[in-house]
């Protein structure tokens, strides 16, 4: 386990370039058995996730090359349909090869996902509808085992606009009997990325981005070759950063509309905002306001992302006033106040997981732990502009979503090392 040090008071400035989201090439990784050839992707992030993908991968028999940001992915030998418990584990996405072993092979075992421990998040979204695909779903001492001698086109109606039962279902019906449809589904970025790798490989998938998605069964599939999205969670990390530290930053191979969300709240605390939509650049610059937020609430895309609620409430932390922040998606979230108050941060948990916010002239240095990936991000932001150094401890968690943030926030001026 290795551990941050940031030493406090560096504005940050410069530009940055942003990598491949993580929450993208996840799904996409899984979605790679199903061709039974070649992928080739780029703008691939180096992330422990990223590898404990493709350890499974390695499970399942295919092979790999992995040079920079690209990733080739054979997987014409592709034959095995049992997931190791300690891979699954570590990764909770790792339940997103569920739905492209049943289309591939018709069947799956596979335990119950780990990752950050964030509360309950059950997969009921996932199993029920797979049940409507025509699965048949045992479970014997957590472990789950998914037969289905063939996917049947079915309408499935989402309660929940669920990320994961989303690319689950989608995955699950690329060689379905018929038609499927998902309705209410999930909208996020990364869906339309994982849509657009499938389709590249001869997937048939109408609708990504509205209130249904439609898959219509193909045969076979083909050898790809795809791009994946900029990670637009890391590019609001970095923002953050920057205005915690009262800094100009410019950052570089972004998605504007992807990031809305994100700049509007930036934009609502006061400050300056620049995108250039055309060039996939946007700028940041304080206007020394650091306002309050009566209220921010996480909600499904294209709300406010619930993976940028731990680094606002960092800002939040050394604005003027009290905020309020409302989290409506994960029970655990909250893990980072009790770190954030280690470090001078006045936050009281409230009912129905809302967090109050008085902001505070200055933060000071101390060791804190990170519980969770974005919860320790949230750490380092504070650190950046705390007296003294702050050691955020548990990198293990940050690593799983950031490729190199000490190489990153070393590159805009912060004063960040790592240690083993």
């Amino acid at each position: 386990m290795g551990e941050f040090n940031i030493t406090g008071g560096h504005k940050l400035h410069g530009e940055l370039k942003i990598l491949g989201a993580k929450n993208s090439i996840l799904p996409i990784l899984a979605g790679t058995i199903l061709n039974k050839g070649e992928s080739i992707i780029s703008n691939v992030p180096r992330l422990s996730d990223t590898f404990i993908a493709l350890e499974i991968l390695e499970h399942l028999d295919c092979t790999y090359t992995f040079e920079k940001d690209i990733l080739i992915i054979n997987s014409s030998n592709v034959s095995n349909n049992v997931i190791p418990i300690d891979l699954v584990q570590k990764m909770r996405s790792s339940i997103i090869f569920l739905g492209s072993l049943i289309s591939l092979f018709g069947y799956c075992k596979i335990c119950y996902p780990g990752g950050c421990k964030l509360g309950k998040r059950p997969i009921d979204l996932h199993l029920d509808n797979l049940k409507k695909l025509g699965v048949t779903i045992l479970e014997v001492d957590d472990i789950l085992i998914c037969t289905a001698n063939k996917i049947i086109g079915a309408d499935l109606n989402l309660t929940f606009p669920s990320v994961g039962a989303t690319e689950n279902l989608i995955l699950a019906s690329v060689f379905c009997l018929g038609e499927t449809n998902i309705i209410n589904p999930a909208k996020e970025p990364e869906i339309i990325d994982l849509v657009h790798f499938l389709n590249s490989m001869g997937c048939n998938i109408q609708g990504v981005g509205t209130n249904c998605i439609t898959i219509k069964g193909v045969s076979s599939l083909y050898n790809c070759e795809h791009k994946v999205v900029s990670d637009r969670i890391v590019a609001g990390t970095y923002l953050v950063a920057a205005a915690i530290t009262d800094g100009s930053i410019l950052l570089d191979n972004v998605n504007i509309s992807y990031l809305q969300s994100t700049l509007d709240v930036l934009n609502q605390l006061g400050y300056y905002i620049r995108s250039y939509e055309k060039d996939n650049k946007v700028f940041i610059t304080t206007q020394n306001k650091k306002l309050s937020l009566p209220l921010l609430e996480t909600k499904p895309y294209p709300g406010f992302p619930t993976d940028m609620q731990s680094q606002f409430m960092a800002l939040l932390c050394v604005s003027n006033g009290v905020s309020t922040i409302k989290e409506t998606l994960f029970e655990s979230r909250n893990m980072n106040v009790s770190e954030l108050n280690k470090l001078g941060a006045n936050i009281i948990i409230g009912e129905n997981q809302t967090s109050i916010i008085t902001g505070v002239n200055n933060l000071v240095g101390n060791t804190v732990y990170a519980k969770d990936l974005r919860g320790g991000a949230s750490l380092i932001i504070a650190g950046l502009v705390a007296s003294g150094v702050t050691t955020v401890k548990n990198s293990e968690h940050i690593e799983r979503g950031y490729e190199d943030i000490t190489r990153d926030l070393t590159i805009l001026n912060g004063n960040i090392t790592y240690s083993n």
